[in-house]
């Protein structure tokens, strides 16, 4: 077994393991492999041990490694770095979800730009829980009126939220910060937008995500390793 695919099977231990503890099925939760910065080979080795979806950061890298691996089968890409308007056209025809729309204008280029040989652009909207001037995301509270805008788009499926945290090693608060975005969430379910997806936890506070009904784990460095800056 190589490092990578221990790697992966222990994150899946712990995943089933946070799930159990939390009454839910692993079956649940998709595990996304972040590999942002990862080369095509190491993404190819990953898939050859089960995985599927991966999630990148970076326009122009990730479409170079969708290109050069695209004679791998069931293979899954989802987009969870900022958004540049000039970029949706790349986004939108190549990969399969965006965890990271925060604008209508952004969520309008992406709908225009997806192929119509391609089914609906999966979409989350991004929500900036913390605050965090230095974290992309629309601030709570917005997410309503971006969720209507993105329900008119056809070439769009409004699927969740997701969120990126800032870190702590304090587990209430990890779940705290957690159960405001599943808040959230529900708050759009009431208003009629059928949502299945909360886009949440990462290396570090994934078991928390899950505790609080995380559907996709977005998990780096316990899989590739630290990355070089």
């Amino acid at each position: 077994m190589t490092a990578i695919a221990a790697n992966l099977q222990a994150v899946r231990d712990r995943i089933a393991r946070a799930a159990r503890a939390a009454q839910r099925s692993p079956d649940d939760i998709v595990l996304l492999a972040v590999s942002k910065t990862i080369p095509a080979e190491r993404i190819a080795e990953a898939h050859a041990a089960g995985q599927q979806a991966f999630g990148e950061n970076t326009v122009q890298e990730a479409v170079e490694k969708i290109t050069n691996l695209a004679g791998l089968p069931v293979l899954e890409w989802h987009f969870i770095g900022p958004i540049q308007s000039n970029k949706t056209g790349a986004i939108a025809a190549h990969f399969q979800w965006v965890h990271s729309v925060e604008r209508g204008r952004v969520a309008e280029r992406l709908n225009a730009a997806r192929p119509e040989g391609l089914p609906p652009l999966n979409v989350c909207i991004q929500v900036n829980l913390s605050g965090e001037a230095t974290k992309s995301g629309i601030a709570p509270g917005g997410e309503m009126e971006l969720a209507e805008i993105i329900s008119r788009l056809p070439r769009l499926k409004l699927r969740g939220l997701m969120a990126i945290p800032e870190p702590t090693s304090d587990v209430a608060q990890q779940r705290r910060r957690f159960a405001r975005l599943r808040s959230l969430k529900d708050g759009l379910v009431a208003r009629g937008h059928a949502l299945d997806t909360l886009s949440m936890g990462m290396s570090d506070d994934f078991e928390a995500a899950i505790a609080e009904g995380s559907t996709i784990v977005r998990i780096g460095t316990a899989i590739f390793g630290t990355r070089k800056k």
